[in-house]
């Protein structure tokens, strides 16, 4: 086998939310991405409830890492570490991961990483395109997070540029879809809508874009309160919705200030490449906006494909790959999850 400071074989671990992630890596190639989602169980809500997502990774554990181990061709006794995401997400799934993660590790005596979700999220693109240019600025939005970064070292020196102070722009995504009546999750299903809509039909606002508002922080709960009102305002008057018109106007409301805002954020802290991860990354509006304006200000985007930006256990494998790699330290096999981890945690010893 080649040695592990060179390849090691990382065995990842991801339940922040409602997906039981299991990744292998080795080095930065990813050998297996198993992943079961418990999506299904919680659109009849609406959204994720915490309990029915701790119960299904119970469930789904030993199931997922199977599947990733014959996925990978390889065996328990041929993973040299182990990581996992100790926070931020959820208490009680982040619980069940770790409590998993930690029975391995000890089974197999080998070490553990318990590593910060938005950190994995900027790892995971090194699996597709290779090593993180030094001092790059990562924006991460999912439905708990719009973050913009600022990454000399992935694994020790992440650092805050901005972050939403209300609604994450996948937590509007969802209450839209809600509104428009689409279903759960909304993303996907906007996305879908927006692409026959007129982006411009509708003036919806840009929050804190402002000469007084934080130039990188970022505010989605006055535009999702400006769609239902809207809509209600068409109900009302006995008119049809233009399901189409507000979805693509929506839309375009969250990425035109996302992209803006990270364009910035490049070009203030001298980074030419962008980094984009979370699960709103998948959007094709994002996708297409951050590569026009970033072309016109002479910055390199970088995007993993939309699998992988989503939650899932080969972006814990990969920080966790680059941890051993660099010779860091691991955890204590008692080390706690934290419903609230700070991105400047990279690792919880």
């Amino acid at each position: 086998m080649t040695a592990l400071k060179d390849s090691p074989l990382v065995l990842g671990f991801e339940t922040s939310c409602d997906e039981t992630g299991v990744g292998i890596v080795r080095g930065n190639t990813l050998l297996a991405d198993a992943v079961a989602s418990s999506v299904e169980e919680h659109a009849r809500f609406g959204g994720v409830v915490p309990e029915v997502a701790s119960r299904a990774h119970l469930e789904a554990m030993v199931p997922t890492v199977q599947r990733a181990l014959s996925d990978a061709g390889v065996t328990l006794a041929d993973i040299d570490a182990i990581a996992v995401t100790a926070g931020p997400g959820l208490a009680g799934a982040l619980l069940v991961g770790a409590a998993a993660a930690k029975a391995y590790a000890l089974a197999l005596d080998k070490p553990i990483y318990g590593v910060n979700h938005l950190a994995a999220h900027i790892c995971v693109d090194q699996l597709e395109h290779g090593p993180l240019p030094e001092g790059c600025v990562a924006m991460l939005v999912s439905g708990g997070h719009s973050s913009l970064l600022f990454v000399p070292d992935v694994t020790g020196d992440v650092q805050p540029l901005g972050q939403t102070i209300d609604d994450a722009a996948g937590e509007a995504f969802d209450k839209v879809a809600r509104v428009l009546g689409l279903g759960f999750p909304g993303g996907p299903l906007i996305d879908k809508a927006a692409r026959e809509g007129d982006p411009e039909a509708i003036a919806f606002p840009r929050g804190l874009t402002g000469p007084r508002d934080a130039p990188l922080d970022f505010s989605f709960s006055g535009l999702k309160t400006a769609v239902a009102r809207w809509v209600e305002r068409r109900e009302r008057a006995g008119d049809k919705i233009p399901l189409a018109d507000v979805a693509a106007s929506f839309q375009e409301a969250v990425v035109d200030v996302l992209t803006r805002k990270a364009i910035l954020a490049c070009k203030e802290s001298g980074a030419d490449h962008l980094l984009i991860g979370g699960g709103v990354a998948a959007n094709s509006r994002l996708r297409v906006l951050a590569e026009e304006r970033a072309a016109k200000a002479g910055i390199r985007v970088r995007v993993p494909r939309p699998n992988l930006c989503t939650d899932n256990g080969a972006m814990v494998a990969a920080l966790g790959s680059e941890l051993v790699r660099r010779g860091r330290t691991p955890s204590h096999l008692d080390f706690p999850s934290d419903s609230s981890q700070a991105v400047v945690d990279v690792v919880v010893r």
